[in-house]
């Protein structure tokens, strides 16, 4: 079932409305179930073999596998269906945000002028421009990216991503669409007992949906978080609010903070921005990290496992948002090494680790405790993946 947005900032849908967004999403969990798994069929039976007998030897990565599928029917109607059903995730929510759009932006206005009793903030930098990474395509096809304005303190792109991740995640991001951040902090809290961190920071925070539960899993912890993004940052920080969430939210780009003459981090996080970025501001954002930070600091990044973490058909898999879904530097990431993203940063490479941790929402807090005392690190059908028994993955180092 699909966790609608519930929180104060809620745009009430009509009842067409509503039954469009559902029917989207179990669009959705039809294509990456059932045409997933008949594309995954036919690889196996027919286009592997084949592939195999050709070349006399097994795949050796997944743009191999992507040149092989690319003829096949499951794959071409996979891809046809998922590319449709991305850009009717918007258009099911767009008309209630349009509606409500007015009042809303009043709403958050007038929380980010006058806070809304928690003690977060939000600080805007008009000066700033928006990296062309952004400016320049609309990412994951949503209309008008994260960064364009419609009007004076407009929140309508924070109040899109909202929506439209509810209606994208299928319920498996939790009521909230913060269970990324929910179980990687806790997972943090358990696996680290000794770990009391007084500063957070989140980078390339969006809608501060994974800042959020950093900020209630350390509650005497200052919690920070960046984007390039307006209208995400004033509807994050008025969302944090009426969440009960204290979290200093800043218009800044990551690859280069403006926290002089202030105290270090213990914490700098991210989840899911990475791959968003050129390579070159990769190793930007990790240098950042790494300055930022205080000795013995943790950074901590989620995102899809490495394609050298992999089987070339999961890396095929992964990949196809590079390709067709306005997520250019996808696979470029996806093929840099996270433990060579960290030494190059300034980290020790005994320093380095990486984490699988299940999700809270999905799977509990017994899974999630049993996975604290784990070592084993192994990529797997749900690491991932948007099925009903998801795990993440993250990496990083201790400064």
């Amino acid at each position: 079932m699909t966790d609608y947005v519930r929180h104060g900032l809620r745009v009430e849908p009509t009842r067409d409305e509503l039954s469009r967004q559902r029917f989207v999403s179990e669009i959705r969990r039809h294509i990456l179930g059932d045409l997933a798994n008949g594309m995954r069929a036919a690889y196996r039976n027919k286009v592997e073999p084949a592939l195999v007998r050709e070349k006399g030897r097994e795949p050796e990565d997944g743009v191999e596998v992507h040149r092989a599928m690319r003829g096949e029917r499951a794959y071409r109607f996979y891809s046809a269906m998922r590319v449709n059903c991305q850009k009717l995730v918007w258009r099911s929510v767009i008309p209630t945000v349009e509606r409500h759009l007015e009042d809303l932006n009043r709403k958050v206005a007038g929380m980010n002028a006058n806070g809304g009793g928690q003690g977060g903030s939000v600080t805007l930098d008009p000066e700033l421009e928006t990296p062309p990474y952004v400016a320049n395509h609309d990412v994951h096809m949503m209309p008008g990216c994260y960064h364009t304005e419609y009007g004076e303190d407009d929140a309508a792109a924070g109040a899109l991503y909202d929506n439209g991740t509810a209606v994208f995640s299928m319920g498996l991001f939790g009521s909230a669409r913060d269970d990324i951040g929910a179980s990687i902090a806790r997972f943090i809290a358990l696996k680290f007992p000794e770990l009391r961190p007084r500063r957070i920071l989140d980078m390339g925070c969006s809608i501060g949906s994974n800042t959020v539960p950093w900020a209630r899993t350390f509650p005497d912890a200052e919690v920070h978080a960046v984007d390039v993004a307006a209208p995400l940052l004033r509807y994050a920080h008025a969302r944090a609010e009426v969440l009960g969430a204290r979290v200093h939210y800043r218009q800044m780009d990551a690859t280069q903070c403006d926290f002089d003459g202030e105290p270090g981090f213990d914490i700098v996080w991210s989840s899911m921005f990475l791959h968003e970025l050129p390579p070159k501001k990769v190793h930007a954002v990790f240098r950042e990290a790494h300055r930022l930070l205080r000795p013995g600091g943790l950074m901590l990044h989620m995102e899809l496992p490495p394609n050298c973490r992999t089987v070339p058909y999961e890396s095929f898999y992964f990949d196809w948002d590079s390709y067709y879904n306005q997520e250019p530097y996808y696979k470029a990431f996806r093929d840099m090494r996270p433990v060579e993203c960290c030494t190059a940063a300034g980290f020790g490479e005994s320093k380095f680790v990486e984490f699988i941790v299940p999700s809270l929402a999905r799977n509990g807090e017994e899974e999630l405790q049993a996975y604290v005392s784990r070592d084993d690190i192994t990529v797997d059908e749900n690491t991932g993946r948007l099925v009903p028994s998801i795990r993440w993955y993250c990496f990083g180092a201790w400064k």
